[in-house]
């Protein structure tokens, strides 16, 4: 278990904390994370909704300022941590927000949700930061890698790869693709490794992402060719992760059959507990909630008020309404059996690591 290297950083743990849109990973448990010895990740999905910038009727002028402020409360934290960001690039204000993050201190970006084709170009006055798309195919990672070498010189620092069929929130697979047995998921992460080596002559980190749940799936992802995880559902139950207490406790009380697939009108398949799919329709139609924020660049509910407005549905279940509130998650949620800490969650990962480091020092 040896540290992990992104970019110009250097970890104690290779884990990556996920990011978990409209404020259920902010800045105290991107924070608690970082302090730990991984890397704490903001999300900027929605990070305006229940901050003290938004006044309901300045969404997008809000979004720099609240993910700069969640950023400053991350560092507050761990000031000398590793502390990153998540930018959907299927938002409207996806340029913005990226810009912001640079100048809010973000060490690392993370892009998913569409290919980050201009990334470098939006970060070319921050060399220092860590770039990594998200992908779930090796012609995904392909795509990527020479658009921004033709256009930028420029190389990924990481590419973390998603398992559709395992992973939380938006996934980067068609709906009839996932769960069908077919994506192997090790397989596409030794293929980019051995593509990055073949083409380029560089080890170029890899993460896993989807499903890592406790020490052996952290053990089993490294064996398999991942160089580091990311884990987010796990964090969720904490005392330190930003979402109220009712949202928290719905992973205590989901089910394995509670947890399922649905669209998103951001016209992604998305992974979430399902149980209450038919009240977050039924609250939004029937309320006739319009869209208000524009937040995603393509959106059937804002365009022709299909489903539901996606991100008033996650800043419900954000803000304790579980009952018509929308609450992403990955498969073993249904695992959570009690609100823990971050750092009990460390320790259980990485207590062998930790051990073999003092007995190293004495």
């Amino acid at each position: 278990m040896q540290p992990f290297t992104l970019g110009n950083y250097t970890v104690k743990y290779p884990l990556i904390q996920g990011g978990m849109g409209v404020r259920i990973s902010g800045g105290s448990l991107a924070g608690h994370v970082a302090r730990c010895g991984g890397i704490g990740i903001v999300a900027a999905a929605g990070i305006a909704m229940n901050s003290s910038f938004y006044t309901g009727s300045n969404y997008m002028q809000a979004e720099p300022e609240a993910m700069k402020e969640e950023l400053r409360k991350a560092y507050a934290i761990a000031p000398d941590g590793v502390i990153g960001v998540n930018v959907m690039v299927a938002l409207s204000d996806y340029e913005n927000l990226v810009r912001a993050s640079v100048e809010g201190g973000a060490k690392v970006i993370i892009c998913g949700a569409g290919l980050p084709m201009t990334l470098p170009e939006l970060t070319a006055h921050a060399p220092h930061v860590a770039l990594v798309p998200i992908v779930s195919s090796l012609r995904a990672a392909q795509l990527i890698v020479k658009k921004w070498q033709r256009g930028y010189n420029r190389l990924p620092d990481a590419v973390l790869v998603e398992d559709p069929d395992t992973a939380g929130g938006h996934l980067g697979e068609k709906l009839e693709n996932i769960g069908t047995g077919d994506y192997d998921h090790y397989g596409t992460i030794r293929a980019i490794k051995e593509y990055f080596r073949s083409d380029f002559g560089r080890d170029i980190p890899v993460i896993a992402a989807g499903g890592i749940w406790d020490r052996a799936d952290v053990m089993h992802a490294l064996a398999r060719g991942a160089d580091a995880v990311q884990m987010a559902s796990r964090f969720v139950a904490t005392k330190e992760c930003d979402a109220a207490d009712s949202f928290k406790q719905a992973y205590l009380e989901c089910r394995k059959e509670d947890i399922g697939l649905i669209m998103s009108p951001a016209g992604l398949p998305g992974r979430a507990i399902i149980k209450n799919r038919e009240a977050i329709v039924a609250h939004d139609q029937s309320n006739g909630v319009v869209c208000s924020t524009g937040c995603l660049k393509k959106c059937t509910y804002k365009e022709t008020g299909e489903r539901f407005c996606i991100v008033r549905a996650l800043d419900r279940a954000q803000r304790g309404d579980v009952e018509t509130g929308l609450i992403f998650c990955g498969t073993n949620a249904y695992k959570a059996d009690r609100i823990t800490t971050v750092q009990e969650i460390f320790d259980e990962l990485f207590a062998e690591a930790a051990v073999a480091d003092e007995e190293e020092a004495a």
